[in-house]
């Protein structure tokens, strides 16, 4: 079998060469692995790892492409891609990741199974040890951090609703169609649908493991927060069934928050005390089972603030994403 790997890379020059040498160490046979490397107008040096990577390494692959996605959103970038891979199968990659050996011998093993979707594991991990990246850590990969996604959780071979890091057979998008171009964020959980609608099977294989980065600072984990919530909130509009109720849980918690806070300025504080009460517990009993992970840092101790941080986040961009939706399609109309 043929695969592609595709990587859409926006300045990742951090972590772009590490994720490169992680397909050079690939033992599934060279040949037969073909690399699509698309920039996205990246305004430091990540196009010139990828033309280096193409010119040293072309000839120990199927091929190796770089090209360009002048929209530069992710799904943009998938497109791309997908209008120009060779493979029977093609494999999307996070840039900001890292894959074992057996990444790419793991998905093609299973899709030779049989399946016309797979993927697996996805643990998160840091690029230094330090007690605050540590944190950050626990923060990401905690279930009350996350969520309860299968890619996130170890569990046995199974179908689930939606993959991080799919392989997928090119029949796939020839039945479904491409990525939809106006969704940002959540291209993948709407395309899963339309998989899974179009009588596709996604199938959840522990054995494939990927990696990815946690985000190095407080800030930029509460901006992706932020970013994720909002687009689950515009995508309501254009399919609301391609999510989980688990997306949802901050934007409830949000919504109890400010209603709550309506009923005590008007007398009634009791439904705020409970929520917070209810919300104060499972806050600290994560935070004493996160203590059970790792060494003890002193910076664990800040999880029990942090924890609402993101949650809140998650949850006011969900907020904002369903207030913007008809300023969103009036955009997206304007622009067809």
């Amino acid at each position: 079998m043929i695969i592609t790997v595709g990587i859409i890379a926006y300045n990742e020059k951090a972590k772009l060469g590490l994720l490169l040498k992680d397909i050079c160490a690939q033992t599934y046979d060279h040949k037969k692995i073909e690399i699509l490397l698309v920039d996205s107008n990246s305004t430091d040096n990540t196009k010139k790892i990828m033309e280096t990577f193409m010119k040293n390494n072309k000839e120990d692959f199927y091929d190796v492409k770089v090209l360009s996605n002048p929209k530069k959103t992710q799904p943009c970038g998938w497109n791309v891609v997908l209008n120009n891979y060779s493979g029977d199968a093609v494999v999307r990659i996070d840039a900001h990741a890292s894959i074992p050996s057996n990444f790419i011998a793991k998905n093609v093993e299973t899709l030779e199974s049989g399946e016309y979707i797979c993927g697996g594991v996805r643990p998160n991990i840091i690029d230094q040890t330090t007690p605050w990246k540590e944190t950050l850590l626990l923060l990401e990969t905690s279930l009350f951090g996350s969520s309860i996604a299968p890619y996130r959780r170890q569990q046995g071979k199974s179908y689930v609703n939606s993959l991080f890091h799919g392989a997928y057979r090119r029949e796939v998008f020839d039945k479904i169609g491409f990525f939809n171009e106006n969704l940002t964020r959540t291209e993948d959980n709407e395309i899963h649908y339309r998989m899974q609608k179009a009588g596709f099977k996604l199938c959840f294989n522990p054995e494939i493991v990927s990696y990815q980065h946690t985000r190095n600072s407080l800030k930029s984990m509460i901006k992706q927060k932020y970013g994720n919530g909002k687009w689950i909130g515009l995508t309501l509009s254009v399919e609301p069934r391609c999510f989980s109720y688990y997306h949802f849980v901050p934007f409830v918690f949000v919504m109890g928050i400010i209603f709550c806070s309506v009923f005590a300025i008007l007398g009634y504080p009791l439904l705020l005390e409970i929520l917070f009460l209810l919300y104060s517990m499972f806050d600290f009993v994560n935070t004493v089972s996160c203590f059970t992970m790792r060494d003890i840092h002193p910076h664990f101790f800040l999880l029990p603030l942090l924890f609402p941080l993101i949650h809140i986040a998650y949850g006011f961009g969900t907020l904002v994403g369903l207030l913007q939706i008809p300023f969103w399609k009036k955009s997206i109309k304007n622009k067809g």
